[in-house]
């Protein structure tokens, strides 16, 4: 039904009459270096994943140790188990920090030029378009995985209720061992692994800041470069003669993960947000779209949405739009 509207719907004047190559978009010359930066981010990507998909966690181990307090063997079995799996969410700590830090030159690539209108700037540096796209995409894939495995939440735990012990052992006994993971970073991966979706907040936290301290680049060009790339993504998904050219039966997936990811981006920092009236996306049609196109990815591209968000639960949020979120 959502592409059968738009068709009848036809062209519209705000409409973004540009399709976005995320599959092939290669950079220019004066583009090479940004992008290849991203890229050699990215290229971890897909690695971090897998490792987070066959994440296990070490629950029967910790649960027979705590079931059983005296037993110094299964004590330190659960203590083995444990270790190697902190040291894989150190590493996915790290990732979102390269993250971050490949995600604020693009911004400023991508909405620095007010000689153009945001269509026609995206559409010109296409390749920088598709690496913010990629390191969406993958944020809102590793998010996904996060939120429904409790197990890193539970092995994060008690990797520190044990650390804690462990040191004032040590400190009683005189020792000074050194762990994978120390207090310190174990605080800051505390605030990390405690969100329901930790990339998506370490994204947007991040595009905050950029707005906030990037003075020569008024606020105003991020939100409308944010909210055509949402208008793009909704027509490349909802329209035939758009998706018809996706050579990879994934991409119209991974444009409505982006679609979401920008949404999410928006809607913390503009003034009012995405989700009200005065809001340039229409999320109301964008939730409509994803729900016609995939039935299957809904609820997860909807729970991104509702962890995420920062003006969704405003007065200003019309009943209609909430409906659909609740």
């Amino acid at each position: 039904m959502g592409n059968l509207l738009l068709k009848l719907r036809g062209p519209q004047d705000d409409d973004p009459q540009i399709f976005i190559d995320f599959e092939k978009a290669e950079p220019k010359e004066n583009e090479e270096e940004l992008y290849n930066m991203a890229e050699d981010v990215l290229r971890e990507a897909d690695e971090i994943l897998k490792d987070l998909q066959h994440y296990g966690g070490a629950g029967e181990s910790i649960r027979a140790a705590i079931c059983n307090p005296r037993n110094e063997e299964l004590q330190q079995k659960a203590w083995a188990d444990v270790c190697p799996l902190v040291a894989r969410l150190k590493r996915y700590f790290e990732y979102s920090q390269k993250i971050e830090k490949a995600l604020r030159p693009l911004l400023q690539e991508l909405c620095t030029d007010v000689d153009m209108k945001p269509a026609e700037h995206l559409d010109s540096h296409q390749a920088l378009a598709k690496q913010f796209a990629k390191i969406l995409h993958f944020t809102l894939k590793f998010d996904d995985l996060k939120m429904t495995n409790p197990s890193i939440q539970n092995d994060f735990s008690y990797y520190r209720r044990t650390l804690s012990r462990i040191k004032m052992q040590d400190t009683d006994q005189g020792q000074n061992r050194t762990f994978a993971v120390n207090n310190e970073m174990a605080n800051r991966m505390s605030l990390f692994l405690a969100e329901a979706c930790p990339m998506l907040k370490v994204l947007s936290d991040s595009t905050t800041k950029f707005v906030t301290e990037c003075k020569q680049v008024p606020l105003e060009n991020t939100t409308d470069v944010l909210s055509t790339m949402v208008s793009v993504c909704k027509l490349m998904i909802a329209r035939s003669e758009h998706f018809s050219r996706f050579q990879n039966e994934d991409t119209s997936l991974f444009c409505m993960r982006i679609m979401v990811g920008l949404i999410i981006l928006y809607d913390h920092v503009h003034p009012v947000g995405a989700f009200d009236k005065k809001s340039s996306i229409d999320v109301k049609s964008c939730i409509k779209v994803l729900k016609d196109q995939n039935p299957n990815e809904f609820e997860n591209l909807m729970n991104a949405l509702r962890y995420n968000s920062k003006h969704f639960n405003d007065e200003s949020t019309p009943y209609s739009t909430r409906a659909l979120l609740t």
